[in-house]
């Protein structure tokens, strides 16, 4: 079993390493929040007061932070030297390819190896154990993670070098917010004219406007259980960080300039609904803001 240090117990980052907790990796945390903290060791791993403690002795460093912001202030030459040499540093955040890679070009330097691999499935597929990871690296680095990949998660897709797993990923999203908002249009028109949402949402699964968001995570109340627009859009992913990923995706798509209109179509929707207050909702709320407009 490994010996695991895992920077960031966030709503996704926790569960992580529980599961790994539960598959008998050996696994040290730290969090900004102690409560974070706390989580892990009544799960059975460890916690550290600061990263730097956190990496003593580990084999293996995984962090799930909120931005590349955070990633680039973690993984400084200072800190990369704390790590035992040879260490595999696993990146899970989801952030912009360029500091994937630049962050990956130091810790090669300092004698690590590093792959990005954001992930897909939300909170519910972190508790589960069942993420999609995608992953950017070499096949060798992706090799060396397979194991600790397969404890939190069932997927596992290599899409390139460096700083491919961040692009897959927003490319994902990007898709995921422009279906979440045409179904919640249809819905809403359909709704509007007299329709059952449910047995609309029964015709279109097995028409040809079929989708993951129709099928898999309703954004329409009451027409599927245990989904966010089921509990009040609590839980599940946030608008923020719809908006956050969309803009990633934008920032990508005007950097070899290709053409996003329905992204930024996407990212203005969800600045908006985030503006009025709902940032915290889960990103299927945003058939609430469209219920809205005239």
């Amino acid at each position: 079993m490994a010996k695991i240090a895992f920077i960031g117990l966030g709503n996704m980052g926790s569960p992580m390493a529980i599961n790994l907790v539960r598959k008998g990796h050996e696994v040290t945390g730290f969090d900004l929040f102690p409560e974070a903290v706390t989580r892990l060791e009544v799960a059975g791993g460890k916690g550290a007061a600061s990263a730097e403690q956190a990496v003593t002795g580990a084999t293996i460093v995984i962090s799930m932070l909120p931005s590349g912001k955070h990633v680039a202030d973690l993984y400084t030459a200072e800190f990369l030297s704390c790590l035992e040499p040879g260490t595999l540093i696993v990146d899970s955040s989801t952030i912009d390819a360029i500091t994937a890679r630049s962050v990956a070009a130091a810790a090669e330097k300092m004698g690590h190896s590093m792959i990005d691999a954001p992930v897909s499935g939300g909170t519910a597929g972190a508790q589960a154990g069942t993420l999609t990871f995608i992953v950017g690296g070499s096949n060798e680095d992706l090799e060396k993670a397979q194991p600790i990949l397969q404890a939190m998660g069932q997927n596992i897709f290599h899409a390139g070098p460096a700083g491919s797993g961040q692009v897959a990923k927003i490319c994902n999203n990007m898709l995921l917010a422009i279906h979440m908002i045409g179904t919640s249009e249809a819905l809403n028109l359909g709704v509007k004219h007299g329709l059952d949402p449910k047995i609309l949402s029964g015709i279109i699964q097995k028409s040809s406007g079929r989708n993951w968001s129709l099928e898999v995570y309703n954004p329409f109340p009451g027409v599927m259980e245990n989904t966010p627009a089921s509990r009040g859009y609590t839980g599940g992913f946030a608008v923020d960080l719809m908006t956050k990923d969309l803009g990633l995706a934008i920032a990508a798509g005007t950097e070899i300039q290709s053409a996003t209109p329905l992204g930024k179509m996407a990212l203005d929707l969800y600045l908006s609904w985030g503006a009025a207050g709902h940032g915290k909702d889960d990103f299927s709320s945003v058939i609430q803001f469209l219920n809205q407009q005239l």
